[in-house]
């Protein structure tokens, strides 16, 4: 699986720690970790800046990721997660859950069976948050997905329907993502395109008219 680690501006100091427990935990699984989040390097940058991520940008990179089958998923958050998580969460072919603990983790990859995770990294974020980042991290990617919860006769598949219906409902009353992206403040668009994310996009991007797209913003 090919992972991607995003944050925004106001968790930029904590892009090392979250990144190294993602790695920690899942490279021995043999998944791949991306980080196309606002790191120490641009901690000093202001808003407008390039480089400057705030939730709005997290939306963007993750519907273009996930889109264009360059991850698989995406690990997310800012200091409450919930910026993250609805930012995410309102754009086409995103599924994001929000995870304060590993059983939060655990349930929505069993029952919803999504694409994404918010996570709270100031909010609750104290002694031992490296602790619960990396349980959370093995719980949600140590096990297939979609497995259902609890294990009763007719609980999985009636939990798969429901999960699989609503990415039906969400394609149904969205817009395409070109059209999402092309009806948004273009400049949120263009600062969503940093280096990093461009690294990742491009080398693991599957959808041409996605990839033409990105490009006819820089």
């Amino acid at each position: 699986m090919k992972i991607a680690m995003i944050n925004e501006f106001s968790q930029a100091a904590k892009n090392d720690t979250i990144l190294s427990c993602l790695k920690e935990v899942t490279e021995p699984m043999g998944h791949t970790v991306y980080n196309t989040g606002m790191s120490t390097e641009e901690a000093g940058l202001q808003l407008g800046e390039p480089g400057y991520l705030t939730y709005l940008n997290i939306g963007v990179q993750a519907a273009l990721l996930l889109n264009s089958g360059a991850v698989d998923f995406v690990v997310t958050g800012c200091g409450t997660g919930q910026g993250a998580l609805m930012a995410c969460d309102m754009m086409p072919g995103v599924v994001c859950g929000y995870c304060i603990e590993p059983s939060d983790a655990y349930l929505f990859m069993q029952i919803n069976n999504g694409n994404a995770l918010a996570l709270p990294y100031a909010k609750g974020f104290g002694w031992g948050a490296d602790v619960n980042l990396k349980n959370i991290f093995n719980i949600a990617f140590s096990s297939p997905k979609g497995m259902g919860y609890p294990n009763e006769p007719g609980r999985k598949e009636s939990q798969n329907r429901n999960a699989a219906k609503l990415v039906e409902v969400k394609a149904a009353i969205a817009k395409p993502l070109p059209e999402a992206l092309s009806a948004m403040d273009q400049d949120v668009v263009r600062k969503s395109l940093t280096p990093r994310f461009l690294e990742c996009f491009r080398e693991g991007c599957q959808d041409p008219k996605l990839m033409e797209l990105v490009e006819s913003y820089l």
